[in-house]
């Protein structure tokens, strides 16, 4: 656990439990920072010592000491678990075995919580924070979209008989673009995935949340949200929504090992399409041949992160940075030879947000996670979407058919492979094509959206948080008035 100073033990404090996972670590970290700096809370990080790693430690390290900090909780044994369990079993089954050790945990606090905030797979551990008198908020670090289907899901579930990727017709949520069956997130899909019950356990525990704080803003989803907030009106004890993002992280901090801000010095405005599957993605050999031969007929700059390719897993980089092997060996012969000019190709990682923001990435090839689309769209760099694992796929859509900041090349078939000539047209298009221009225009507008959501006093994502935080604030000062 990080030191903490009598300063912080003043101020108000809010734990915050989060997902394991860089990709649920990060987001819920960055409102412990953004609550810390602009709302004068202290704030403790709660991990699972089952997945700690020397990313997440120095990830966790590099957080301001004197207001944030981290406990580890024990070892939670997962032994009785098939070995070959999808990542979701293994999360939901931490989650829901952690409730005594997170009980340990807010009872050796000395300063008590103000609030409890977990992410979107912990509802299970509200009814704790009732029973402390604690109010527990669920932090959703994904858009509306996806908070309306995890709403829904339990009643969609009462009423289909068959597995949703199988419904004939796309399915059309309050407010949301329709998505197909093959569009809903991997444990959605099909009711013999081994963590569908959990997931609908899960999303059945939304009621118990005080309220839920989303990181997004409105200008995202304006129809969406408006269905939201008649369905608020309508159902009794249903959480209000609060919107609060976008919280990305400014890459200040981030470390370029490998050149390539150097390299994106050298070439024209918006001219390189950066390619990255997030810190958890992994293509198949065959994407991955694909993917190289695509950009190469392309014609387009290109800044690529590689992985060694999983044919099992897409998300097999998840919990570990992946194979330790040269990722190069993988991709097709000659390749780097004949791209020299045009391409640079990183192995495993690169410094995202300080990509992002150079002035000469003019397109994102994403896998289009939700910390990665915000990063995207505060830059102003419209995206292809090339969605893998999880709830991208619904991502993909949204971004493509509603929010019109993203091309979505089309794959062999559901699920399949996406080949060379769809890369390559879309890296063109997007590019140079007519419709790249209009989603270069449209991203740009939300871009300007992101910065007035955030700007105080007025901006309608600083309100809403300042709104929670005046809130817990209040209720804390009132508790110790009892005591």
């Amino acid at each position: 656990m990080a030191a903490v100073g009598n300063e912080s033990r003043r101020r108000p404090h809010v734990v915050l439990l989060p997902t394991p996972g860089m990709g649920h670590v990060i987001p819920l970290a960055d409102f412990a920072v953004r609550l810390a700096t602009t709302h004068g809370f202290s704030a403790t990080l709660l991990t699972f010592s089952n997945f700690d790693s020397p990313a997440q430690a120095a990830f966790l390290t590099s957080l301001p000491s004197d207001s944030v900090s981290s406990v580890s909780l024990p070892f939670i044994s997962l032994s009785d678990l098939p070995p070959d369990s999808p990542i979701e079993v293994h999360l939901c089954a931490l989650l829901a075995r952690c409730l005594p050790l997170l009980r340990d945990a807010f009872l050796s606090f000395q300063n008590p919580a103000a609030a409890f905030v977990c992410d979107l797979f912990g509802s299970e551990t509200l009814s704790l924070a009732r029973e402390l008198g604690v109010p527990g908020y669920i932090f959703f670090p994904s858009n509306l979209t996806m908070l309306t289907l995890a709403l829904h899901l339990p009643r969609l579930d009462e009423t289909t008989d068959v597995d949703i990727e199988d419904l004939p017709d796309p399915v059309r949520l309050p407010g949301c673009v329709a998505v197909r069956g093959t569009d809903f997130p991997d444990p959605f899909r099909k009711k013999s995935h081994p963590a569908y019950a959990s997931f609908i356990r899960i999303m059945s525990k939304y009621s118990d949340a005080a309220g839920i704080l989303v990181n997004s803003f409105e200008d995202m989803e304006p129809e969406v949200l408006k269905a939201i907030r008649e369905e608020e009106q309508a159902e009794a004890g249903r959480p209000p929504v609060h919107l609060v993002g976008p919280m990305v992280r400014s890459g200040s901090d981030e470390a370029d090992e490998s050149g390539c801000l150097e390299w994106l010095d050298r070439q024209p405005a918006d001219s390189v399409l950066f390619v990255s599957f997030g810190s958890g993605g992994s293509l198949s050999t065959e994407q991955m041949q694909e993917m190289a031969l695509g950009l190469e007929a392309s014609g387009q700059r290109f800044l690529w992160v590689i992985r060694c390719p999983n044919d099992r897993e897409k998300n097999a980089a998840f919990f570990t940075s992946g194979n330790k092997d040269d990722p190069s060996n993988y991709l097709p012969e000659g390749f780097l030879e004949r791209t020299k000019d045009v391409g640079r190709v990183v192995p495993s990682w690169a410094p995202q947000v300080s990509v992002l923001a150079h002035p000469a990435t003019g397109g994102f090839f994403s896998h289009c996670g939700w910390n990665s689309t915000l990063e995207s769209t505060v830059h102003g760099v419209p995206m292809i979407a090339h969605p893998l694992y999880a709830e991208q796929r619904l991502n993909a859509v949204l971004l493509a058919e509603a929010v019109g900041i993203a091309i979505r090349p089309r794959a062999r078939e559901p699920y399949g492979v996406v080949g060379r000539e769809e890369i390559a047209a879309a890296a063109k298009e997007l590019m140079q094509g007519e419709k790249g221009k209009a989603l270069h225009r449209r991203t740009e507008e939300l871009q300007e959206a992101a910065s007035r959501a955030l700007m105080p006093p007025a901006g309608s994502s600083y309100k809403a948080l300042h709104g929670v935080a005046r809130k817990w604030k209040e209720g804390a000062s009132q508790r110790v008035a009892k005591a």
